[in-house]
């Protein structure tokens, strides 16, 4: 971890190089950016990307397996997905160290930029538009409710229905304002019951019977907070499905294990089919796969 007084000499170090302040100072309260750090910062993001881009061009790593693979993923896909579908990927490799960096779409487009991951697996959204997704397939929400809820044991569920009991809410920057805007479009706003920022906390409120929570990938695996009290449930308004994509730098001249993995991911989720990854009405399934 970087010391304060190292940060705070390189901010020194970097206005006396352009002459002019890029952060005032207010004892106690901390720092603030000028309008000339901004613009700074501005540059010095672009240098950093060509920097990248440059040493991706250059390098031996069009054909070879990077080694440690760094890869980013939205924060629940980490337990729903990614150890599975790495797996996959890696049989038949010589050893290799994956380190998988967890976060919501702001931390995965900084990552991206700053080159830190190769390549981020997430749903498809404003934040992350200009890096090249690559879509796999849609996957439309569903609900998670306590096997005590009334409407477990029915095939389906309104969302009208669903606003009339405590929301248990999987709290992520982007997909919690897009949930909310689908209640506001087409019903009732829920109570807001429990907050949770991970897929295992929030079904792990529903199980305890805090209310009922919205989710969108079926876990590939069994988690430990899928408990025998909690059923899922399609929804039966047809509301907006998230794509899931593979974001990266690389544009058209992708290398070669990246392509490898787009296709081993492609290949994964038509193995399993709309049933293996989604919860939805039977007449919806067509049109979930994108390859």
């Amino acid at each position: 971890m970087i010391s304060t007084s190292s940060i705070l000499a390189a901010i020194d170090a970097a206005e006396a190089e352009v002459g002019t302040r890029l952060f005032d100072r207010f004892p106690a309260k901390g720092i603030r950016i000028t309008p000339a750090g901004a613009r700074f910062i501005a540059a010095a993001t672009r240098m950093l990307v060509a920097e990248n881009e440059f040493a991706r061009a250059t390098g031996d790593i069009s054909t070879r397996l990077p080694k440690p693979l760094r890869i980013g993923c939205f924060g629940p896909l980490g337990t729903l997905l990614m150890p599975h579908l790495l797996r996959r990927f890696t049989t038949g490799e010589p050893a290799t160290e994956i380190i998988l960096m967890e976060g919501d779409q702001n931390d995965l487009r900084n990552w991206l930029v700053a080159g830190e991951i190769e390549f981020a697996v997430l749903y498809e959204g404003e934040i992350i538009a200009s890096f090249s997704p690559t879509p796999i397939c849609r996957i439309p929400p569903h609900v998670a409710m306590s096997t005590e809820d009334p409407l477990a044991g029915e095939p389906a569920v309104h969302l009208d229905d669903i606003a009339r009991r405590p929301l248990v809410l999987l709290d992520q920057p982007e997909t919690a304002p897009q949930l909310l805007a689908i209640f506001r479009i087409f019903a009732e706003m829920p109570p807001i019951s429990f907050r949770a920022r991970t897929y295992g906390a929030a079904l792990a409120a529903v199980a305890e019977g805090f209310g009922v929570s919205i989710l969108n990938l079926k876990p590939l695996s069994r988690l430990d907070t899928d408990h025998s009290s909690v059923v899922r449930k399609p929804i039966f308004e047809e509301l907006p499905a998230a794509k899931l994509v593979v974001a990266d730098l690389y544009g058209e001249e992708k290398p070669a294990f990246l392509c490898d993995f787009i296709e081993v991911f492609r290949e994964y989720v038509r193995e399993i089919g709309p049933t293996g990854f989604s919860i939805t009405m039977p007449e919806r399934r067509e049109g979930l796969l994108l390859t």
